[in-house]
């Protein structure tokens, strides 16, 4: 049993996922602003997110009084859904209290939006967890890093790194996701959506 994990039965809590690739090479590139984004909320909030479980780096805690997993699944991104998957049935979280964090490269840097629902916009590591979920009822959080300049393939821009004046947009906008899911967890999407979109 994972004693240093473990709560009382019966208590709901709350899935929040960061997407990313594994390893040293890709920490910092713009498609692994999600797994920041965990690490982000993880200092925040006094979470330790150090132990390897169902194919993700998870933590628990509690973010405004709400009971939380916070996970980075170690599938790389392209199958994201398997971790999740596996989490979500093991600690029978549904749905819609699953919240997943991710680049997006239809929003400018820095902007963040909320959604509900919705398909998974190109994002292979959304469309794994919509694939592996059988829903496009997932909660998310999408954060902008623009498209690449003309001439950039897209995976060579996905895997590359933020300038000096995007970077300061992207903490910003981590910044700015911390508060959207306190507010999420404290207030519901809506409230949430009409503050931060």
């Amino acid at each position: 049993m994972d004693y240093a994990l473990s709560w009382p039965g019966g208590i709901s809590m709350n899935l929040i996922v960061g997407l990313g690739n594994p390893g040293d090479k890709y920490a910092n590139t713009r498609h692994n602003v999600g797994f920041r984004a965990i690490f982000s909320l993880a200092k925040a909030f006094g979470i330790k997110s150090t132990s390897f479980k169902l194919r993700a780096i998870i933590g628990k805690g509690l973010i405004a009084n709400n009971k939380v997993i916070l996970a980075q699944p170690q599938t790389f991104m392209n199958n994201s859904g398997e971790a999740v998957a596996l989490l979500a049935d093991y600690y029978n979280i549904p749905l819609d209290k699953i919240l997943v964090i991710y680049d997006d490269l239809d929003l400018p840097t820095g902007k963040i939006r909320i959604k509900e629902r919705g398909s998974a916009g190109g994002h292979k590591g959304l469309r794994s967890i919509i694939r592996t979920l059988g829903s496009e009822e997932i909660p998310r959080i999408r954060i902008g890093i623009d498209r690449p300049p003309e001439g950039v393939e897209v995976i060579d821009y996905v895997l590359g790194y933020f300038n000096q004046e995007e970077e300061e947009l992207i903490e910003a906008a981590i910044k700015r996701t911390i508060a959207a899911v306190e507010t999420i967890l404290q207030d519901g999407f809506q409230t949430a959506m009409n503050k931060f979109n």
